[in-house]
């Protein structure tokens, strides 16, 4: 448990304190790109006392937020107009490859995985705001009115078409009954935190806000909706899911519509969350 609101704790203090943790660029670069380093310490809490820790993991967790920062230093001196470099969407295919492909999950006991995608998002969260200070991002957990009026209409927008491409492919079932409906808040609180947050800050806060300067709106919106879905091809199969693929990127149209509407993370990942919980309660 200390483990994983360690973990838990850069995700809600960037959604909180962002701009004042920015003041970390105007430390020494040294400093800079060494603290990331204390993001192994999740890895010891959790593991060593189960008998599951390894030196070969926790060297990993303590290096990799180190070369997220130190190659994000590097952009921030080179693109000072943030037109979007290479090295960026190299950090951002590398972390991306790591939670899809479940590179590191060997680390991890049966259950508790889950910190590993916590600990890669705090290394991407350090090194795109505190490092590179990337702007446009949107990430702020003091949800807004506004918010959940984007959020629910994307929601809206979507759900028929889902519903009915769903269907007709057999990729969705109708529930005869829901099974304990007093849970379905708490299955919206942490699909939010857990899983619509991260994907949310990655795909439209990074991505989609990285290619927006290289492809124009519409192409980036386009580009990060089919990356997002391709990102499902693995989900609920050992082979390629071209049904969750298909569905996922067209649901990508619309959580990108809702961050880009006014570029706030909060807007798509209420669009995000409230599908997913609506999948799970009422089709299967």
């Amino acid at each position: 448990m200390a483990a994983a609101l360690l973990a838990f704790a850069p995700v809600v203090a960037f959604g909180f304190c962002g701009p004042g943790l920015e003041r970390i660029r105007a430390w020494p670069r040294a400093v800079q790109i060494v603290l990331p380093g204390v993001l192994a310490i999740p890895y010891v809490l959790a593991l060593r006392p189960l008998g599951w820790f390894y030196w070969e993991w926790f060297r990993l967790y303590a290096v990799l937020p180190v070369i997220v920062a130190w190659l994000l230093s590097i952009v921030a001196k080179r693109d000072p107009e943030q037109r979007g470099h290479w090295l960026e969407f190299v950090v951002l295919i590398a972390l991306g490859l790591a939670v899809d492909l479940r590179w590191f999950e060997p680390a991890w006991p049966r259950g508790l995985a889950f910190i590993n995608k916590l600990l890669l998002l705090d290394a991407g969260l350090y090194g795109f705001h505190c490092v590179r200070g990337l702007g446009g991002v949107g990430f702020d957990l003091r949800l807004k009115w506004n918010d959940w009026n984007i959020g629910l209409r994307e929601w809206l927008f979507y759900t028929p078409i889902a519903i009915a491409l769903g269907l007709a492919l057999g990729f969705l079932h109708w529930h005869r009954h829901i099974d304990r409906p007093w849970l379905i808040p708490l299955a919206w609180l942490f699909t939010f935190f857990l899983i619509a947050l991260p994907e949310e800050i990655y795909f439209r806060g990074w991505m989609q806000n990285l290619l927006e300067r290289k492809l124009g709106r519409t192409a980036s919106l386009l580009v990060t909706a089919a990356i997002f879905g391709l990102s499902h091809f693995n989900k609920r199969t050992a082979l390629f899911n071209w049904r969750y693929v298909l569905l996922a990127a067209i649901a990508g149209i619309f959580y990108g519509r809702a961050w880009r509407a006014e570029r706030r993370i909060g807007a798509s990942a209420i669009t995000h969350t409230t599908v997913d919980t609506f999948w799970g309660a009422l089709l299967r």
